[in-house]
């Protein structure tokens, strides 16, 4: 049995506690939140003992994986002290997005596993469905040939304004890791942005990407859209055909050139009695299934070096918005790029 703590006991921490309980080869052993009553709380609902302090947990359980759930400023303020200190305790984690708000820290965090020898991954979970697998399968298998084109949307509604770069550095981790995961690593962003009537944040988002390999793609992104309408779409192609993925990956379909067939893989989410929860079930079982195996560090999907590309994509897109849209290479972005971006 792998041996878990989850650290942070909002919303997105008990979905964690509640797959973790569910696993057949996990033991829940501890949750820990600043709040000694919400700790108190989860610890009752999933038979785990409740802490208060980080390294109280850490000094006193046998603990094989931790989860990082914590939120903060744009989601991401709050992980790093705890993603060290269980770093820094021996043991492999997994963070909730974005890694960090702050590429500074992403980096020491990413850096401080790679010294330890420990595994650190990222909740990219929108990759971890069978649709999304298939269709890499097709890519990796020729199906799709040499990559020209890759076109995503994610939009939802989101009303919230305590940042201005709120809309891209909290919600957009998935979708470049979506990109980066169909398309290899980003060289140049171009960003156009805009803010809904009413809004005082960047709540919508059109950005132009330039991959290594040579294909050019785009994103459109949102906050300002209604959720209960399909909130996802990626559209591949290349010089032996197209997919389509649809709503989070609920289906995909593949249209090969010079051809009137098409092939259609379902995966319908959303009609399961755990709903989008799904996509946790899928990405944290991903996790202790590499744990398990002994997967290497460096070997790990959707790592914490994943959650520090994607980032600086983001930062990218938002010195091209303060350039007034002109061309970022990923190269320049340095790992104080947020300091100089906070209020814009």
């Amino acid at each position: 049995m792998i041996k878990v703590a989850v650290i942070g006991l909002n919303h997105i921490g008990l979905i964690h506690c509640r797959v973790y309980k569910e696993h057949p080869d996990v033991e829940l052993v501890a949750v820990c939140d600043l709040r000694g009553d919400m700790a108190r709380s989860a610890a009752e609902r999933f038979g785990a003992r409740p802490y208060d302090n980080v390294q109280s947990m850490l000094a006193n359980e046998e603990i094989d994986v931790v989860s990082v759930a914590t939120g903060g400023v744009e989601n991401g303020s709050h992980h790093m002290e705890p993603v060290m200190q269980a770093i820094e305790a021996g043991k492999d984690v997994l963070v909730e997005k974005p890694i960090s708000n702050r590429l500074s820290e992403a980096r020491m965090m990413t850096d401080a596993a790679t010294a330890r020898g420990v595994r650190l991954a990222c909740n990219l979970n929108h990759r971890f469905v069978p649709a999304a697998k298939r269709a890499k399968d097709w890519i990796d298998q020729g199906e799709i040939g040499q990559m020209l084109f890759v076109n995503m949307k994610l939009t939802i509604g989101n009303p919230n304004e305590t940042s201005p770069w709120i809309h891209m550095r909290a919600l957009h981790p998935h979708s470049f890791d979506v990109l980066r995961y169909f398309a290899g690593d980003v060289a140049r962003v171009q960003a156009f942005m805009a803010k809904a009537p009413g809004r005082t944040v960047w709540s919508t988002a059109s950005i132009n990407l330039e991959f290594a390999s040579g294909a050019v793609g785009h994103l459109t992104g949102s906050y300002d859209m209604f959720g209960g309408h399909p909130i996802e779409r990626c559209e591949v192609a290349g010089t032996n055909g197209r997919f389509v993925l649809d709503n989070v990956y609920e289906s995909l379909t593949l249209f090969p050139r010079e051809s009137d067939e098409r092939r259609v893989f379902k995966n319908s989410i959303f009609s399961n009695s755990q709903g989008f929860d799904s996509t946790f079930f899928n990405r944290i079982g991903a996790f202790i299934q590499e744990v398990r195996d002994g997967v290497p560090p460096d070997q790990i999907s959707a790592s914490g070096a994943d959650a520090l590309a994607v980032q600086r994509i983001i930062e990218a897109a938002i010195r091209s918005q303060l350039e007034n849209g002109a061309p970022i290479r990923i190269s320049d972005i340095q790992d104080d790029e947020h300091e100089g971006v906070r209020q814009a």
